[in-house]
């Protein structure tokens, strides 16, 4: 009986471990699971922008390495939307390129959390969440304490708030895809609900898309200012790596900016300028080459006149379809008539509006005292509000174009 139970590769009265057990021994505690996986990306992002700051500081003639770890710091806070006051002066535009790699950090950090604490029950999940939240939000405080000198001041509240909910956000989409709890609420919501998301994140990506190629051609346009003004900041090599690593990281900034100019409000480049389709009035611009796109003052062409309103209809043909063909699939298709179909398309167009706004709101601020206090998109929500307009009608129309030929689609199949 006893050869019977001993498994191979163990010797005799040697017990084997089970694998739950070697889960167990695997796993650690929910808060040493949170700082360890926090801690990670606050230092991944501090690093990262400390590492650019040396570098521009290895070019310049002028500073200290501790004025260039602290102007890195600086940057880490502003990504996280904490103002940051140099003198008479403000910088709180976040550059959503670094953003966008600290969500990506966080988002992987969640995903660790989650897997070494082996944590799969709500109370518990929503204690990780929060342990993890918490500790980078901490963080952050710290780092603007310690940032804060002479004419450089930070808010401690506003950098815990700003990386706290960056953290959360980020942090628990990764702990819920890890845990698997994703895919549970995923099949606990209405299969209506469940189309609306995947659409709505279509319809944005088509407008980001749309945008982002009426910059680029707007760029290549003006490629002679691009050199102009490269010849005028003779930044020489280390100075244009890091000129090039200040664009990329305010490039998604720039793309929404020209979202706004499709939605028809526009931006602003300065307190009192204007750039929008009815007309540009923005003057002189400082030399940063991202700004070469920018029209010049007076009247812009007629076709971004016709852009602004097919991109958002567009953009819903895109939710509608999206909605359409994932609601086809369903094994209650056949109950749901053509109505059914474009509401959820509204739907989808409505939920697209809320996150086009949030990105809006998030784009713009201040960089700097004087005519640079007010940058970015004055009218979000009315931009967001024209864009989810011109979606619904889109969504909720081409939604019951096809949802209305499929029987008619069907008996062709069936005659066949």
């Amino acid at each position: 009986m006893t050869d019977m139970l001993s498994r191979p590769g163990h010797r005799d009265g040697e017990s084997s471990a089970s694998p739950a057990s070697e889960i167990a021994a695997q796993t650690k505690p929910l808060v040493v699971s949170a700082v360890i996986s926090a801690g990670a990306c606050l230092l991944t992002g501090l690093l990262t922008c400390a590492a650019v700051a040396v570098i521009g500081w290895l070019g310049a003639t002028f500073g200290g390495a501790s004025g260039a770890v602290r102007a890195g710091a600086s940057a880490w806070l502003v990504a996280h939307k904490a103002g940051v006051t140099i003198g008479t002066g403000r910088i709180s535009v976040a550059p959503l390129g670094l953003t966008l790699f600290f969500a990506w950090c966080l988002y992987r950090g969640g995903k660790s959390a989650a897997r070494s604490s082996a944590a799969d029950r709500t109370r518990d999940l929503i204690s990780l969440a929060g342990a993890f939240a918490l500790v980078y939000g901490l963080g952050a405080l710290v780092v603007a304490l310690l940032t804060s000198d002479g004419p450089l001041k930070v808010s401690p509240l506003s950098a815990f708030l700003g990386a706290f909910s960056l953290a959360l956000i980020a942090g628990v989409c990764g702990i819920l895809v890890e845990s698997g709890a994703a895919e549970d609420i995923a099949d606990a919501t209405p299969a209506g609900l469940r189309d609306v998301v995947p659409a709505a994140l279509a319809a944005v990506l088509t407008v980001l898309a749309v945008a982002s190629l009426l910059y680029a051609v707007l760029l290549a346009t003006h490629f002679s200012r691009i050199t102009g003004m490269l010849e005028l900041l003779d930044a020489g090599v280390i100075g244009s790596v890091v000129l090039f690593a200040i664009c990329l990281m305010l490039l998604p900034n720039v793309v929404l900016y020209a979202m706004a100019f499709l939605a028809g409000p526009g931006f602003q480049l300065g307190t009192g300028t204007t750039i929008a389709p009815t007309g540009v009035d923005v003057g002189n611009l400082p030399a940063f080459p991202l700004l070469a796109a920018v029209p010049a003052d007076g009247a812009t062409p007629s076709y971004l006149l016709v852009l602004t309103a097919l991109v958002p209809l567009v953009a819903g043909a895109v939710a509608g379809l999206v909605v359409v063909r994932r609601g086809l699939v369903r094994r209650d298709s056949d109950v749901l008539g053509w109505d059914a179909f474009a509401l959820r398309g509204a739907m989808a167009a409505l939920l697209a509006g809320i996150i086009i706004f949030a990105l809006l709101a998030m784009s713009g601020g201040s960089i700097g005292p004087g005519r640079m206090a007010s940058v970015g998109v004055p009218g979000a929500l009315p931009a967001a509000g024209v864009l989810a307009a011109g979606m619904a009608i889109g969504a909720a129309i081409t939604a019951a174009v096809a949802a209305s030929r499929r029987p008619a689609a069907e008996e062709a199949d069936a005659e066949r």
